[in-house]
């Protein structure tokens, strides 16, 4: 594995999950691998989640780890191409992408979809710029169409705790403030493509996601609907698709509240967090014995440290 971009070039997800699970019981066990290598995390936006789990993968494999906030510890970087730089951008990324290359081993990228071009965004122009200029693996952090450390923590949370071979896991949009990218539900999408769930996605009319993604995936505009019977249940915001960026509706019917999680199976309760609550989700579901935001997002460290270990492995 050369870089790590889509949750579908793990491979095999059974052999990854395995690796994944032997990594959290022993996370030391790998650390000659890093040593004298150097990890450097690249952010364009915020985390914390992220940040913070990918940095202990690095540091679990022994690696040294540079962090640097692209917005508030770098000159402000130009990304188009043929632009004049008489604005307030000093550096072109270009030139600080080969740069930043010739520092470390290995670079993570964190960066979102702008909503100003969906052509742009949906051809990943920052990803791939990092990974056709440094010279190094890259692997992403959250990109504009998607999050497949996210993913991959998501479904190492559904295996540890499901009940039956076959469960029923249902990704619900649910009300937000703000238009939210849609690298989350995407990478979700792929992820469960890869597994033998009973998958559902609802969504409300006009946020039916990129059909590239969508597939063959069972998709309902009836909440009730796809909650009944469901094991898991993803609750999950994006903006607009069809009208891209877009915030079409906040419809609070569709958060997450005690009523909604009565139609299922006593089902899980997941987020990627952070999380509004009372918008996305009520208090008394993340708060109850059947939420797993915490277990969740303490798996997104065995996730990246299985992803860096195999790009170590192909150094």
């Amino acid at each position: 594995m050369k870089h790590f971009t889509s949750i579908l070039q793990l491979g095999d997800l059974q052999e990854a999950l395995a690796e994944a699970a032997a990594i959290k019981a022993d996370p030391f066990a790998h650390q000659q691998l890093g040593r004298n290598k150097t990890l450097l995390l690249v952010f364009f936006n915020n985390s914390l989640r992220t940040r913070l789990s990918t940095q202990k993968a690095g540091l679990n494999l022994g690696m040294n780890v540079i962090v640097l906030d692209v917005n508030q510890g770098a000159w402000k970087l130009e990304t188009g191409h043929g632009v004049i730089m008489d604005g307030d951008k000093s550096e072109h990324l270009l030139e600080a992408i080969p740069v930043m290359g010739s520092y470390c081993d290995m670079i993570g990228v964190r960066s979102f979809a702008r909503f100003e071009s969906k052509e742009d965004d949906y051809n990943e122009v920052i990803l791939n710029q990092f990974i056709q200029y440094s010279g190094r693996p890259v692997f992403s952090m959250e990109a504009a169409t998607r999050h497949p450390l996210q993913t991959f923590a998501d479904i190492l949370t559904i295996e540890e705790h499901k009940t039956k071979a076959r469960p029923k896991v249902v990704m619900t949009w649910a009300p937000h403030p703000k238009a939210l990218p849609q690298a989350v539900p995407n990478s979700f999408i792929e992820g469960m493509s890869m597994t033998d769930y009973d998958f559902v996605i609802a969504n409300p009319e006009g946020y039916d996601l990129a059909p590239e993604f969508v597939g063959k995936a069972w998709v309902t505009h009836d909440q009730d609907e796809a909650l009944a019977g469901a094991d898991f249940v993803y609750a999950k915001n994006w903006a607009s698709y069809e009208h891209y960026g877009e915030v079409l509706s906040r419809d609070r019917s569709w958060t997450v509240t005690k009523e909604k999680m009565a139609l299922t199976n006593d089902a899980f309760f997941l987020h990627c967090l952070p999380v509004r609550r009372n918008m996305i989700v009520s208090d008394e579901v993340i708060e109850s014995p059947r939420s797993l935001v915490i277990p969740e997002a303490a798996n997104r460290e065995y996730a990246a440290q299985t992803v860096i270990k195999r790009l170590l492995e192909s150094l």
